[in-house]
């Protein structure tokens, strides 16, 4: 529900990328342990891309890094390296956001979950992480 969200604020180390995003103050974020993931220690929570909303003057310091199915679009900062968000393979309709790139005061609790990007398939079937990225449909609410 819409009314739930809460606009949170975040971005890299050195603040030439920012981004804002809605989402709820309790959140859910995923802990993967794939080649990428587990090397920087991303724990991520994924939102709908239409509730992501990156600043224009962050877009130059942006660079992507890809590898396997090229569908993840793994963006850092040029100048710090921090990954902040990028586009998850899990839900290349949405954005996986770094909660602890977030800024302080707008998270109220985050739980952990995992996800084994190790075994990406099977882990994806069990999960239920494709649904992080959808809008609630509003007639179900």
């Amino acid at each position: 529900m819409d009314s739930d969200l809460v606009v949170h604020s975040g971005g890299c180390h050195c603040k030439k990328v920012r981004w804002k995003v809605r989402a709820p103050s309790s959140v859910v974020a995923w802990q993967c342990n794939c080649s990428d993931c587990s090397m920087r220690g991303n724990t991520h929570l994924i939102v709908p891309s239409e509730r992501f909303e990156l600043f224009e003057d962050s877009k130059q310091f942006l660079t992507t890094y890809t590898f396997g199915t090229h569908t993840a679009k793994h963006t850092f900062c040029k100048v710090c390296g921090i990954t902040s968000f990028y586009i998850p393979r899990s839900n290349p309709d949405g954005r996986a956001v770094t909660f602890r790139c977030v800024d302080p005061g707008t998270l109220t609790h985050v739980e952990i979950r995992q996800f084994d990007g190790k075994n990406w398939e099977s882990s994806y079937s069990k999960t239920g992480i494709a649904s992080c990225s959808k809008v609630p449909d509003k007639s179900s609410e």
